[in-house]
């Protein structure tokens, strides 16, 4: 256990090291979400109602359509390295490198979302930064970290996979994003937790299916 613990590990601190050189990912996540969430500002007259209205679909909209940016990347460094096969040919089981590659996703995003949530909470005047919505995002990140990783390897061999990860992330994501944004709305505008626990539900609901099913499949998907 131990073991299998410190080669995800491993994995994931491999793509830090590469991130923390090149910092491409978080970046352009950063930048990509950043300028969403500013065009909406000065798209939309911000009355105080209505930020509470459409800010939590503006911020997860950002943070999905900015997730795919980084995504893109997660195997295209061994891709473009001709490193790939070499990763595959790892003494190491595919569940393993699944894991370590969702888990150095989702510290992107994380990382991206400790930057957003504070710009979008000054820009559309609403609080975001509560317990509720930080477990909110958390288990979003994880959903897209799952759904993102096996995608990504589905598309790294793909001569347009700039174009084929959105088609295939974004219409698969959307019980997430949808789970987000109500629960979401509903913090912004004054809930408990009780308001939005379906929400909630369905949000580790789909986590946990498509982290065991992407967990299962991904052999298959760079065996191809």
């Amino acid at each position: 256990m131990l073991a299998s613990l410190g080669t995800v590990w491993t994995l994931a601190r491999k793509d830090l090291l590469l991130e923390l050189r090149s910092r491409d990912i978080v970046l352009a996540i950063v930048v990509f979400a950043l300028l969403v969430i500013t065009i909406f500002t000065f798209a939309i007259e911000l009355t105080p109602s209505r930020s509470r209205d459409v800010g939590p679909g503006v911020l997860w909209a950002a943070v999905a359509f900015a997730g795919v940016l980084g995504l893109n990347r997660s195997f295209a460094t061994e891709a473009e390295g001709s490193t790939l096969d070499g990763l595959m040919l790892t003494p190491v089981s595919r569940e393993l490198i699944f894991f370590g590659k969702v888990l150095g996703n989702f510290i992107f995003i994380t990382i991206a979302e400790i930057v957003i949530f504070p710009v979008f909470e000054a820009l559309f005047n609403i609080s975001v930064l509560q317990i509720e919505t930080i477990v909110i995002a958390l288990l979003a990140s994880i959903g897209f970290s799952a759904v993102g990783t096996a995608f990504a390897a589905v598309s790294v061999r793909v001569r347009s996979r700039e174009i084929m990860l959105p088609l295939l992330f974004l219409p698969t994501s959307i019980p997430l994003i949808m789970a987000a944004v109500e629960s979401t709305s509903v913090v912004v505008n004054g809930g408990s937790w009780a308001d939005f626990s379906d929400w909630l539900q369905l949000a580790i609901l789909f986590d946990v299916i498509f982290v065991i099913a992407s967990a299962v499949l991904f052999q298959y998907v760079l065996e191809e």
